[in-house]
């Protein structure tokens, strides 16, 4: 099942050119069911990257497009009166898929933003006072844009937690961007992706059998205690007001696990902890005043926790 995995990153990586990294991301937060933020500029292919993913694992895919009169009604779905029938007919919203796409997600007001709180960590729905069940695998991926903020409505720590990654999307290197400019030329265009001949490598059936193996993978109690250890001390670390939370921690083992199933082991490495400490924490941390006025940044503080706490041998 690995050697699928590797495929579909090779997939992915021939079209989204130049973001190896949030591929990667992308693949452990799939397989560790944890959904993900995508942050970076327009026209960074974060759109694309997920609308392709989604046809490569043979998922249903919605995309919801959040602006500040987008209502909760508009994601979950809402009953409406059928006059031949004389009774209510439940119309289900973009929600109710396997891959959703919640794009510019700060757009939206915090009333629709906790919409997707229920769903997100339950994969359930409550409308009208009854609770409906998602996909086994509902996933949700949301973008942002770091540069404009007017007009915008920053997620709430609540909510923020809910994700396991934030993937910052940069721009690609001059390489990079020069095979995109070729690929332009010799006919490419993503508005196209509907009518590319793309063959799934994988069913959503695997990705759930996958997600069942990368729980198999090992973890030994010191590299339970290197982890429990990371998460103590960032809520003890001088600069920060706000540590990682339970919920992180969880997260935090579950992606180790997928990390290291990706990378063809039955176990997991402290290495396997630092990589993915960055995505993982980023969004999750805040700082305190003074620290952010003496220019100190999240990435400086993960990265201090990593040397300051000793990794096991």
């Amino acid at each position: 099942m690995n050697s699928v995995f590797n495929q579909l990153r090779q997939n992915l990586g021939q079209i989204v050119i130049g973001q190896e990294a949030i591929v990667e991301g992308l693949l452990i937060a799939l397989l560790a069911e944890g959904h993900v933020i995508l942050e970076g500029v327009p026209g960074t292919a974060k759109t694309l990257l997920v609308k392709l993913m989604a046809r490569l694992i043979e998922a249903d895919f919605r995309r919801v497009q959040l602006t500040p009169d987008v209502l909760p009604a508009d994601v979950l779905g809402t009953s409406i009166f059928d006059f031949k029938s004389g009774s209510f007919t439940l119309r289900k919203g973009p929600i109710f898929t396997q891959v959703l796409l919640a794009d510019e997600i700060n757009r939206t007001p915090p009333k629709t933003q906790a919409a997707l709180l229920e769903a997100m960590e339950e994969r359930q729905v409550t409308l009208d006072g009854n609770t409906l069940p998602l996909s086994p695998l509902f996933w949700t991926i949301a973008t942002q844009n770091p540069l404009e903020f007017e007009g915008t409505y920053p997620l709430p720590e609540a909510q923020l937690d809910r994700f396991l990654f934030k993937l910052v999307v940069n721009y690609p290197a001059s390489s990079a961007e020069k095979t995109m400019l070729t690929n332009a030329l010799q006919g490419f265009e993503a508005r196209e992706l509907p009518q590319m001949e793309l063959i799934p490598i994988i069913t959503v059936e695997q990705v759930l059998q996958s997600r069942q193996l990368v729980r198999q993978v090992q973890v030994q109690e010191t590299v339970i205690d290197y982890l429990l250890a990371l998460v103590q001390a960032s809520r003890q670390h001088p600069d920060l007001l706000l540590g990682a939370s339970p919920r992180s921690a969880v997260g935090w083992l579950r992606a180790a696990q997928a990390q290291a199933w990706l990378d063809e082991r039955d176990f997991v490495t402290p290495d396997d902890i630092k990589a993915i400490a960055l995505p993982l924490l980023s969004h999750r941390l805040i700082l305190k005043p003074e620290a952010q006025l003496d220019g100190t940044n999240l990435e400086q503080v993960i990265k201090n926790l990593l040397t300051r706490v000793a990794v096991p041998r």
